[in-house]
């Protein structure tokens, strides 16, 4: 059995036996969320926001995502094939997370936004792959429509909450600019 490096390379180096192992390893689930923690924590020093808000937003993000995943995978995009349970999405999808501890050069001037981008690519890729074992599909296809229909999800929970914490805050200045 890999160890918790092996892993995480092995998720950022889209490794599907790593990535079957994790999946199977019902212990492996407190070590994906290690993962999603070391991620944010390093988005955090690469992007110079603050942790408490990252940390917990990435968090919830990861639970939700998960979730939003297991029903569009499990019930609306299916195979006969399919099967899995929240336990397997999360740590796929935490380990997936992997490549994310990259984000900490995203604070080195004038290739910091290069590098936050490509990270964000690499970390879709792992996503497609962590999401296609899980779901014990056959085709990367249908693994890349359910990433893309609950990565939209999320953003689309997340555009409307910061617009609902912005118009409670110009609420709460008296409605002035």
């Amino acid at each position: 059995m890999a160890t918790f490096v092996q892993r995480m390379v092995g998720a950022a180096k889209l490794d599907v036996p790593i990535i079957e192992e994790i999946e199977a390893d019902k212990d492996a689930t407190m070590p994906a969320l290690g993962v999603v923690v070391l991620a944010a924590i390093a988005a955090g020093i690469g992007g110079g926001k603050g942790f408490g808000i990252l940390l917990v937003s990435s968090l919830f993000g990861w639970v939700f995502w998960a979730f939003l995943t297991w029903v569009i995978g499990t019930k609306f995009l299916a195979t006969p094939d399919t099967k899995s349970d929240m336990g397997e999405l999360l740590r796929t999808m935490g380990f997936a997370q992997s490549p994310g501890l990259l984000r900490v050069f995203s604070i080195i001037p004038f290739v910091g936004w290069l590098i936050d981008f490509v990270v964000l690519i690499w970390l879709l890729v792992a996503m497609v792959v962590a999401v296609r074992q899980a779901l014990d599909y056959t085709s990367t296809g249908r693994a890349v429509a359910v990433v893309i229909i609950g990565w939209l999800i999320n953003v689309a929970i997340a555009a409307f909450a910061v617009g609902l914490a912005g118009g409670a805050a110009w609420l709460a200045s008296g409605g002035s600019a």
